[in-house]
């Protein structure tokens, strides 16, 4: 068994879905179905009953379940362990949307200062999946926005952003200093895919259904309103790049904040986490 393909059936097991599974893994369904039955041609148990609902776990689903994760587990413990004792110690940084935001630059700036001697991998990620692969074990740490389902995890607030709305910059409604969600009630939104966090899909769709386009990225949506006239949330920080000609942004007086997290799993004994999201959370006050 390798340990892609456990990380890959504790997500569809957590999940109890092959679509959500793969949209939090990251890649399309079919591999996922093939990787799944492969483990139970390897294994030679029936793991997983499906059906068009979803999927539920075997008795014999239930155990690989357990042991997975705290294979798993000990992988993880053991890379960090030996990368440590080898001088080669690794931190994987999950970044969502922002990363051109300049609180990532003096966070960058700090934390290469502090630990020269740290392998840095960054996982710029696309906006169908909030923690940016924490829950798959692609990253460590991620710096990312809430809200989202926060089972297994732990948040630091760093920061909180007012919002508001882009629009075509011929849009009648673009002239306006503020606008009220109600205000766009019968207009288009972009949307995310299926199997997106119900959390993040309700927060960035004001807090109610909508129709419109899906799209998996910041420059996709933008893109979306650009061509399609359908309107979107943005968080109002300095992003470092202007938006592309033809569009504007105009506050929202009655949405909530989006809230800057830096984000890791739950009990992870990893020491560079906890020195990254000091860092962080001094970058992001400044």
């Amino acid at each position: 068994m390798e340990l892609r393909t456990l990380r890959y059936f504790v997500a569809v097991a957590e999940e109890l879905h092959f679509g959500r599974a793969a949209t939090r893994l990251h890649m399309s369904q079919p591999p996922l179905s093939r990787a799944i039955k492969q483990l139970e041609a390897d294994l030679g148990a029936l793991l997983l009953t499906r059906s068009p609902t979803g999927v539920a776990l075997t008795p014999a689903g239930a155990v690989l379940l357990d042991e997975a994760r705290a294979l798993l587990e000990r992988a993880d413990r053991a890379r960090a362990r030996v990368g440590s004792a080898a001088g080669t110690a690794t931190l994987t940084i999950g970044i969502l949307g922002d990363s051109t935001d300049p609180a990532v630059g003096r966070l960058a700036a700090a934390y290469r200062r502090d630990h020269p001697g740290i392998d840095i991998r960054i996982r710029d990620t696309d906006l169908t999946d909030p923690t940016c692969g924490l829950r798959a074990g692609l990253v460590d740490v991620a710096l990312t926005r809430a809200p989202f389902d926060g089972t297994a995890l732990t948040a630091r607030a760093l920061r909180t952003d007012p919002v508001g709305v882009v629009l075509r910059a011929d849009d009648p409604l673009a002239r306006r200093d503020g606008l009220r969600l109600a205000e766009l009630d019968s207009r288009r939104w972009f949307q995310f895919p299926q199997g997106t966090d119900p959390l993040w899909q309700s927060y960035w769709n004001g807090g109610r259904p909508r129709q419109g386009p899906v799209v998996r990225a910041v420059q996709e949506c933008l893109q979306t309103v650009l061509w399609n006239g359908t309107v979107g949330l943005t968080p109002l920080t300095p992003l470092g790049h202007d938006l592309p000609p033809g569009l504007a942004v105009v506050p929202l007086v009655d949405m909530a904040p989006s809230r800057v997290v830096a984000v890791w799993n739950e009990g992870d004994p990893n020491p560079l986490i906890r020195s990254f999201v000091q860092a962080a959370t001094a970058s992001y006050r400044r």
